[in-house]
Parts: structure tokens; C-alpha cells; sequence
């Protein structure tokens, strides 16, 4: 007989991996993953370069590699990555990971004890919150509004809770498409100095940006070393290669390495030489300024279809980029008995509380995917949950 741990038992599957099973079923239209859009993937490029670097050195990128990453990797990041954003690095301050979501759970594990408290949004990236409960770690939620984190709340639940950590998704914030204000993010980094925890500052939707002008990084208003900024590969070039970057203080750095050393040694070397000629080749500003105009006709698509297929009385986040909507139904709306009826109507969202560490202020609340679907059918799919929408507000009426 077997006995599983404390650690796994604490552990909910993941809504949106189980929701994959609804999504091989072609009559269902998908508007609950977060994957990037299929055409967004130039194969015949990532074809070519991958042919021609284990043609020069398969010896090299078929064996071990350094925990730290490949070399030409790290240049090329601080290169093509950070210095077009005003930020300087040497390559101490660099950590390749096997995407983003392994540098997060290897700051987590550097920095958080069981039982330690950390700071998170409400709501949050449900994947962090997965690995916080795993972890054994306390929980703090701070509100949020569509400037992102409310500072001040922010302040108050520092003084009232002396947290280990922050973790914050600042740009097109995941589930809700929320961006921090310029204002906000120099508050954060400046609480950071101010009481002594760290910012994990998590940012790999920031160059998916349709609308308006970029933000500089929290990190990039850190002058205490306090700020550790995660980057991901994942939305930008293709989620399948794996790779992911942190970037960080080189004490942290080191630390973060021997973290990584407990999870799998290194990041596939082919994975990040692949990544590594794709940025020094110059292919990433192209390929941006192609996918964005694809990205904002999916978005205003779906913004667009709230005033034509939803009631009044639904609230909606605008983002101006990122992948993702959140949206609002008045707070007596019985949200899953919503989900039942929009797969029947073959049409899938992720509810709302999974996003949230107290699920009791989740209300009637749910996220909508935009990239991974084209513009006719985001339409028809919004078509179909606008009317199991207001087909549950006719019923709650009568």
C-alpha cells in the first residue's frame, strides 16, 4: 500500500490542462486555454535554423550543458532583450530555464519556507498558485483594478502581514489582461527597498502589446537588488522549445542555478541555440510587428462581441494586448451552472475561482482566451456564450 505526500494531496488537477480534453472535440470553439496562435509559428524558419546548427556542432548541442544556459543564449538576451529596454546585465545576472514556469517555481523554492507568507494578486496565474499551495506557502491576496495592483492596498498588507515575497504579473496580467501603471510599477520596486521582501516580477506577455506604449519593467526601477524578472520564449517565438529566462541579481542567480540543478541539470542546449540564432539573426522584431496586427483583429473581435451578443450589466476587462479578457457577471450569477450550459452550447471558458487563493472573492467571474482562435470563430463562439448569458439573466429575472 502506498501513501501519497501532504504536498500532493494538496494539489486541485489544473482546470485548464483537464479542459484540453473538451477542446480536441472540433464542434467545441475554445476561448479557455492561453496558447499562442498556431500561424503565429514560423516552422519553416525554426526548420532552418535547427537543420543548420546540428549540421555545424551536433556533438554540442546533443550533449550535457551548463546549468546557467548556453552562453550565446544569455548574450544574446541581454543584447536583443534587455538593452533595447534600458536594462544592463552581465551574464551572472542570467539563468536559461525550461520555460518560464520552472524559474518561477525555482524563485519560489529559493526564497520561501513553509509556512512563509507571500503576496500575490487576486487573482493570479492559477499555475503560481498551484506551486505556492505545493509548496506549503501562506497567501496574501492584494486587490486590483485596471491599473493593476492597488499600491496602497499593497502597503497596507505589507505592514499588516511582513511577507516574504510579491509575485506580480505587471503586463496583460493573466487571467484579467490588467497592465501596472508607470506610477505602480515604481511604487512596487520602491516597497521593495523600503521593507526588505523580494519581487518576483513575472513578464512573459510584455512584447505582446497591440495597443498603446510599453511600460519600463519593475525591475528596471529596482535600486535595491530586491527584483528578480522572469521572461518566457513561450509567446514570442513558440511555447514547445522551452525556454525561459531569468534575470536577476548574481547572488540570486547562483542560488537560482542550484534550484535548477534539483529540477533537471540544464535546459535542452538545442532548444536555447535555437533561441539564440533566432535573436542574433534579428528575426524577432519582424516577426512581432507580423503577429500583432493578427493578434489585435482577435482581440477587438471579442471586444466587439460583448455589445452585440452580451446583456448589459456584464463587465469586461480592455487590455491592450496579451491573450487574455476577464469578465464580470453580476455577483448572484451562478457561474458553473453558466459553464454546464456553454458546453452544451459547445462553447468553453475557464471560470474565475481557480484564479483566486480564496475562491470566495472570485464572484461570477470567468477568462476568455483571444489568440489561439481566428476572428470568425471568437465571433460565433461569443455569439454562442452571449446567449447562454442572457438566456441564465432571463431566468434569474422571471
Amino acid at each position: 500500500m502506498y501513501v501519497f505526500s501532504d504536498r500532493i494531496n494538496r494539489l486541485k488537477p489544473n482546470v485548464i490542462r483537464e479542459s484540453l480534453k473538451l477542446m480536441g472535440d472540433p464542434s467545441n470553439i475554445s476561448l479557455a486555454g492561453g496558447n499562442p496562435s498556431k500561424e503565429s509559428f514560423e516552422y519553416d524558419t525554426i526548420q532552418e535554423i535547427a537543420s543548420e546548427l546540428l549540421a555545424g556542432k551536433p556533438g554540442v548541442l546533443l550533449q550535457y550543458g551548463i546549468t546557467e544556459g548556453w552562453d550565446p543564449l544569455r548574450e544574446a538576451y541581454i543584447k536583443h532583450i534587455l538593452e533595447p529596454k534600458g536594462m544592463k546585465a552581465g551574464l551572472d545576472n542570467i539563468l536559461i530555464t525550461t520555460g518560464g514556469s520552472q524559474g518561477l517555481f525555482a524563485a519560489l523554492s529559493v526564497f520561501l519556507n513553509e509556512g512563509d507568507t507571500v503576496l500575490i494578486e487576486a487573482p493570479t496565474y492559477l499555475g503560481t498558485l498551484m506551486m505556492l499551495n505545493y509548496l506549503g506557502i501562506n497567501c496574501v491576496s492584494v486587490e486590483m483594478d485596471e491599473d493593476g495592483m492597488i499600491t496602497d492596498d499593497l502597503e497596507e498588507k505589507i505592514k499588516q502581514h511582513n511577507p516574504k515575497a510579491l509575485y506580480t504579473i505587471p503586463t496583460f496580467q493573466n487571467p484579467t489582461g490588467y497592465t501596472l501603471s508607470l506610477e505602480r510599477r515604481k511604487k512596487v520596486a520602491e516597497l521593495a527597498g523600503q521593507y526588505g521582501f523580494i519581487v518576483i516580477e513575472d513578464d512573459p506577455y510584455c512584447d505582446l502589446r497591440y495597443k498603446g506604449e510599453p511600460l519600463p519593467t519593475i525591475k528596471s526601477f529596482d535600486e535595491s537588488g530586491n527584483v528578480v524578472m522572469l521572461n518566457s520564449m513561450s509567446k514570442i517565438i513558440a511555447p514547445g522549445i522551452r525556454v525561459g529566462v531569468a534575470f536577476a541579481e548574481a547572488e540570486i542567480i547562483s542560488k537560482l542555478t542550484v534550484a535548477k540543478q534539483c529540477i533537471d541539470l540544464h535546459t535542452p542546449t538545442l532548444s536555447q541555440a535555437i533561441c539564440a540564432e533566432y535573436l542574433n539573426r534579428g528575426l524577432l522584431p519582424g516577426h512581432l510587428e507580423r503577429t500583432t496586427p493578427m493578434y489585435r483583429a482577435q482581440l477587438d473581435t471579442m471586444l466587439d462581441a460583448f455589445a452585440k451578443y452580451f446583456p448589459a450589466g456584464i463587465e469586461h476587462s480592455k487590455p491592450e494586448g496579451g491573450l487574455f479578457v476577464w469578465v464580470k457577471l453580476p455577483g448572484d450569477m451562478d457561474i458553473n451552472e453558466i459553464f454546464k450550459k456553454a458546453v452544451e452550447a459547445h462553447v468553453l471558458f475557464v471560470q474565475g475561482a481557480p484564479f483566486f487563493y480564496d475562491e470566495s472573492l472570485a464572484g461570477s467571474t470567468l477568462r476568455l482566451n483571444f489568440s489561439a482562435s481566428p476572428p470568425d470563430q471568437i465571433d460565433l463562439g461569443m455569439q454562442r456564450l452571449g446567449k447562454v448569458i442572457t438566456e441564465a439573466f432571463e431566468k434569474k429575472g422571471s
